[in-house]
C-alpha cells in the first residue's frame, strides 16, 4: 500500500495527514491544515478547502483519502448540514483524481489509536506523537485527528478486518498486540 491521507473536514479548519507505507513501515509525510477565512462566506469556504485539498493530493499523490465520517447530534442539524459541504468538496477533489474515499466512524478511528472509542482529543494527539516519535504534539487536534484516520485505513487493511478493536484484542493470525 502507498500513500494514505487522512482528511478531518471542517470549515473553518479542515485537518490533512499524509503517511506512506512501505514493507510494513509507517511514515508520516506531512500533516497540517487547511483554514478557510472566517469571515467569508460559505461558497468562499468551500473554494478555499477544496483548493487546499487538491494542492496536497498534487503534492502527494495519495492512493487512498481516509475521511471522518458525518455524524452530528440530532439538536444540532446545522453542524451535520455545514459538514455535508466540506465532506462535498474533499470528495470531489479526490474523485477528480480518480482517489478512492473511505470514510470512518469517529469512534472506530479512536478505538484503532487507543483501544477506547471514547478517547479524548488530548488523548489522540498523544498516540499519534508517540506513534511517530514527534517532539510535540499535532496541534491543532484536527491534525491529529486526521493522521489517525490514515493510520486507522492502514490498520484495516494491515490486518483485514473490519472492526479494529480486534487489533487490541490480538486476535489475527501471526500477528502480535499493535500497542
Amino acid at each position: 500500500m502507498g500513500g494514505i491521507l487522512g482528511i478531518d473536514p471542517g470549515l473553518n479548519i479542515t485537518g490533512y495527514g499524509v503517511i506512506d507505507v512501505s514493507a510494513d513501515k509507517v511514515r508520516l509525510l506531512e500533516a497540517g491544515v487547511v483554514r478557510s477565512r472566517k469571515n467569508g462566506g460559505l461558497a468562499h469556504k468551500v473554494k478555499e478547502i477544496y483548493e487546499g485539498v487538491r494542492e496536497v493530493i498534487e503534492m502527494f499523490s495519495p492512493e487512498v483519502l481516509a475521511m471522518e465520517e458525518l455524524y452530528s447530534h440530532y439538536d444540532r442539524p446545522r453542524t451535520a448540514i455545514q459538514m455535508g459541504h466540506a465532506r462535498g468538496c474533499i470528495c470531489l477533489a479526490a474523485a477528480q483524481s480518480d482517489i478512492e474515499v473511505i470514510s470512518y466512524a469517529a469512534t472506530e478511528v479512536k478505538k484503532s489509536l487507543t483501544g477506547s472509542g471514547r478517547a479524548t482529543k488530548d488523548q489522540i494527539q498523544r498516540a499519534i506523537k508517540l506513534e511517530f516519535g514527534l517532539e510535540r504534539l499535532p496541534d491543532p487536534p484536527d491534525v491529529a485527528d486526521a493522521v489517525a484516520l490514515a493510520l486507522c485505513h492502514h490498520y484495516h487493511n494491515r490486518f483485514n478486518v473490519r472492526d479494529v478493536s480486534q487489533v487490541w484484542k490480538g486476535n489475527f493470525p501471526g500477528d502480535t498486540v499493535l500497542r
